[in-house]
């Protein structure tokens, strides 16, 4: 057999056993994040990641994902399937050491896989520990092969149990609610966003998700399925699908640079925020790194070089800056990297620095070509950059209005602050209440050691529609900046946020539980993604959850945050009830509003956080912009108060 050959086999020898899982169980939150919601998708992400890597090895072209209806999920592939040989090292089958050993696979092996997906590494095995069953089908070498595990543990060993001309693997598991204490309960929309996202990065693979829990209208199980033949140049339409575009044609390459991987896809459009999303061996990098880095650089570089030598920029009278050429832009960047170094806060920062060079190359021979190529969009997309430039010079006069003291405040604090006495940033939080009615109640209501309150008058600007000096110059944005102390603008890019001196660790979102107050909490929010992303990655942004209902029969009173709560309440009453609908928090009285809302003993606070950034960006351009047959659906799909009128 030749080398080359040799190189491209797959077998029990190419597993490699890193170290043993003793305390995975003991400390999941080290392998998958935690052991909430975001953990517990985590697990399916893992082991559709190994049928991923076989894709990407061109050995796969078919995955199946069911949720059964006991909350397991099941994962089928095409691919090669594990080894089931007898591993030497190990002593054991070569599946069971994939299954049960804490970094083994196929994916360290360079032989084997010389890029693969997943951002720790940790694969099948740590699913395997943290579940209470799993079992494992294997379709290899002409038979069927099976083993069964409890907690990580197999319950007998690798055995053959039919013939069969397929291959692949198909992994069931559910699991372990003893370890996932908050929910074992997958969500459909989740798993749909990731799936979706898996098949625009690696064009070809078709993916398909069903529910075994819910049926549709026709009475089949809910399934869809992806497939992308055009990759990032299709997901970038469906990203920017909500925005009115400046040019027609997306521009995109696919390439290899230095010997890296690189996919890169973008458009303009009319709007006016910059929507980066950058990818590493399919997992979201969204600290960025040293590939977007590169992608700022080509794109900088680039369209400077074409604007200065097509005289558009003669008459005027400041200089661009790299933010300029990014307004009202839309881009993917995707690479492939065989041992890429993470880095940041949540380890999602690539901190290779050969991938800088690779993908600034890769981005300016593409727009190069594509602007000598397209001149009639050249123009407009210079025109867009001047226009950015102007809009930046007035948004940086607003801003430093932002972080100039108001002589209206007291101590450089907006006058509306009820400020608490705490001194410690962390200890503290900051109720952004919709209305002086409201704040007035949360006030007297409040724990003014460490609550305190900012009243919001009516809704805020919606930043989705404006320009950037328009934003800094709204009296409602410039209170919440000044309020928490939190400064902006870098040289790299004038919208980052510092928050080296936040002055409260808890930022709570408080509105009425109606329609209006739903509409004041997105634009909130959309607001804090647009330009304090780092307070939501950070863990400090919070929506409060005050009830819909007071349920009263004499002395008692019991509270309803929803309809099916209310009925119940009703119901173990023994009818001869009073049912107050609150219309507004204005509505209670500050006891009230304690008791339910605001005690850290009794409320419940939403942490919002962002599980996928492409697709929160998407949702908030939908939501947020001027396209509106796309926003009606989703409301009417969505909406829990309200008949949709128009």
């Amino acid at each position: 057999m030749s080398e080359e050959a040799n190189k491209k086999q797959y077998s029990a020898d190419s597993i490699q056993a890193l170290e043993g899982m003793e305390h995975v169980r003991m400390r999941p939150s080290m392998y998958i994040g935690d052991v909430g919601v975001r953990g517990l998708h985590h697990l399916v992400y893992e082991v559709v990641d190994n049928s991923i890597d076989e894709a990407m090895a061109g050995y796969c072209d078919t995955i199946d994902v069911t949720i059964n209806e006991d909350n397991s999920i099941t994962t089928k592939d095409n691919g090669r399937g594990i080894p089931v040989g007898l591993h030497k090292k190990e002593g054991v089958s070569a599946l069971e050491v994939v299954m049960t050993k804490i970094g083994a696979g196929g994916k360290f092996d360079k032989d084997s896989y010389k890029v693969s997906g997943g951002l720790h590494g940790v694969g099948v095995s740590c699913v395997n520990a943290l579940s209470n069953h799993l079992k494992a089908t294997v379709f290899r070498e002409g038979k069927v092969w099976e083993q069964e595990y409890e907690k990580g543990k197999p319950l007998y060993p690798v055995k053959s149990v039919g013939d069969s001309d397929e291959t692949g693997t198909v992994v069931t598991f559910i699991p372990d609610d003893t370890i996932f204490t908050q929910t074992t309960e997958y969500n459909y929309e989740t798993l749909s966003n990731r799936m979706r996202e898996l098949a625009y990065l690696n064009k070809g693979i078709t993916i398909t998700l069903t529910d075994r829990r819910n049926k549709d209208d026709k009475g089949e199980f809910i399934s869809e399925t992806f497939h992308s033949e055009e990759g990032l140049k299709e997901f970038i339409k469906f990203l920017d699908g909500n925005r009115e575009p400046l040019i027609q044609r997306v521009i995109s390459m696919e390439g290899e640079k230095n010997g890296i991987p690189v996919e890169v896809a973008m458009v303009y459009n009319t709007g006016y925020t910059e929507n980066l999303h950058s990818y590493v061996n399919n997992i979201n990098t969204h600290e960025g790194g040293t590939h977007l880095s590169g992608f700022r650089r080509g794109l900088t570089t680039t369209l400077k070089k074409y604007a200065d030598s097509s005289g558009m920029l003669d008459k005027l009278k400041f200089e661009i800056s790299g933010d300029d050429f990014r307004e009202g832009l839309t881009a993917i960047v995707s690479v492939k990297v065989a041992e890429p170094q993470f880095e940041g806060q949540t380890k999602t920062k690539l901190g290779n620095r050969e991938v800088t060079s690779a993908v600034s190359q890769a981005v300016s021979e593409m727009l190069t070509d594509y602007l000598e190529e397209h001149p009639e969009d050249a123009k407009q997309i210079v025109e867009k950059v001047k226009l950015a430039a102007q809009a930046r010079h007035a948004a940086a006069k607003a801003r430093e209005m932002v972080q100039r003291k108001n002589p209206m405040s007291v101590g450089g604090l907006p006058g509306k602050l009820s400020d608490c006495s705490e001194q410690d940033p962390t200890k503290c939080e900051v109720f952004l209440v919709e209305g002086d009615s409201a704040g007035g109640t949360a006030k007297q209501g409040r724990d003014r050691n460490f609550q305190a309150i900012l009243p919001l008058r009516g809704k805020i600007l919606n930043v989705e529609k404006a320009m950037q000096h328009k934003v800094f110059e709204n009296e409602e944005i410039k209170n919440i900046y000044t309020a928490l102390g939190v400064t902006i603008g870098t040289e790299e890019d004038s919208k980052a946020l510092n928050l080296d001196k936040l002055r409260y660790h808890k930022v709570v979102i408080m509105c009425d539980a109606d329609v209006d107050g739903s509409h004041i909490e997105t634009l909130i929010l959309t607001f804090f993604f647009r330009y304090m992303r780092e307070l939501i990655e950070g863990g400090h942004v919070y929506i409060a959850t005050p009830p819909l209902y007071l349920v009263r029969k004499g002395q008692k009173r019991r509270y309803a945050w929803n309809d099916k709560e209310r009925d119940e309440i009703t119901a173990s009453m023994n009818g001869g009830v009073i049912i107050q609908r609150y219309k507004g928090l204005g509505e209670m009285n500050a006891e009230q509003l304690w008791d339910t809302t605001m005690n850290p003993e009794f409320r419940t606070l939403r942490q919002v956080s962002i599980d996928n950034a492409s697709e929160t960006d998407r949702i908030f351009s939908m939501l947020m912009g001027d396209e509106v047959p796309p926003r009606r659906e989703f409301i009417e799909k969505n909406a829990v108060y309200a008949n949709i009128d128009a």
